[in-house]
């Protein structure tokens, strides 16, 4: 039993090394093309930003659409801390610290989103996150500090196949662990009758506004990297069209679930790479995709269900045991 125990307890970090080591013998060495390895890393980011945007929409129930505003905020944060304020040639070593600082900024707009939005019920939270999508472009463009229109130039290409691998598994990590605590039942909870919960005992609102944070604090992480891939960012990159995009991935993979957050980004990134030679009409394309979904299959690929390697074995006896009572 104690070497079981301790088996689990290696588990994750023999993942995280094995799967860290694989990406780098990948990106030093010309097995993949160029081409496919940046879809892939493409592929990581949209996951990292589907989970988190999943957390909210598909776990809670609530409805936001401004992610790509939490996004811009962890893109520019980082860009600032890598560009401005240390020197380039330290770049690679302080990039992990950009990343989280983007994601810690982006998890502070969230507080003061959450805060007044959480005070009422309601389908309001989707109006005060467009608003925010909005205000944090208009910002972007008015701020010669940041570029404005222009964009924001001179980042450095910081983000590699082992960091997006390395931030997509601490996202999986985190929200899995999280989905499957206490708190992770209070938010499933709410979903299902908020005044249920209540009832229950279940703190709704402080559940409410940790799980937006966390699912900010994600969205930042996932501007930094997308910052430091593409080496340029403006504010276009962050308007409604990517908080819709972003929706796409999460309707289309499955609400509520870890596998649909998988399966959303992956279809989208390579479908969207696919449709490529359309030029302007695959944008037109892919929001009739969503229209579709919402008629057709509202829940996504696997809308409230789940890989079982994604469910922890405590969760599976508890599963288990109720099933038999």
């Amino acid at each position: 039993m104690k070497v079981a125990a301790s088996a689990k307890k290696l588990a994750v970090p023999a993942i995280l090394l094995v799967g860290c080591a694989l990406s780098c013998s990948v990106s030093n060495s010309n097995l993949v093309d160029r081409y496919v390895e940046l879809v892939v890393m493409y592929v990581g980011i949209n996951f990292i930003l589907t989970l988190s945007l999943n957390l909210v929409n598909g776990y809670m129930g609530e409805f936001s659409v401004g992610h790509a505003g939490f996004m811009a905020i962890g893109a520019y944060t980082s860009a600032i801390i890598t560009v401005k304020v240390f020197s380039l040639s330290l770049g690679p070593w302080i990039f992990p610290l950009a990343v989280l600082t983007g994601g810690m900024a982006s998890a502070l707009a969230g507080l003061l989103v959450a805060i007044p939005s959480f005070k009422i019920r309601g389908d309001y939270l989707a109006i005060v996150t467009l608003a925010f999508n909005m205000i944090v472009k208009s910002i972007i463009e008015n701020v010669d500090f940041l570029g404005g229109p222009r964009g924001y130039l001179g980042i450095a290409k910081l983000t590699s196949l082992v960091w997006v691998f390395f931030f997509s598994f601490m996202a999986l990590w985190v929200i899995r662990n999280f989905v499957y605590s206490n708190y992770g039942r209070g938010v499933v909870s709410i979903r299902e009758d908020e005044t249920a919960a209540l009832i229950m005992g279940v703190d709704t609102k402080k559940v409410k506004i940790m799980t937006f944070m966390l699912s900010s604090f994600f969205a930042g992480v996932a501007g930094a990297l997308y910052a430091h891939l593409l080496q340029f960012i403006s504010p276009k990159s962050f308007d409604i069209l990517k908080s819709t995009e972003i929706l796409i991935m999460v309707y289309l993979g499955g609400i509520g679930s870890i596998a649909g957050s998988v399966l959303g980004a992956t279809i989208y990134t390579v479908l969207l790479e696919l449709l490529r030679p359309l030029g302007i009409w695959r944008m037109v394309i892919m929001p009739l995709v969503l229209v579709f979904l919402m008629i057709f299959r509202p829940k996504g690929i696997t809308g409230l269900r789940e890989f079982k390697w994604f469910i922890p074995s405590a969760e599976k006896k508890i599963k288990l045991f109720n099933y038999k009572v």
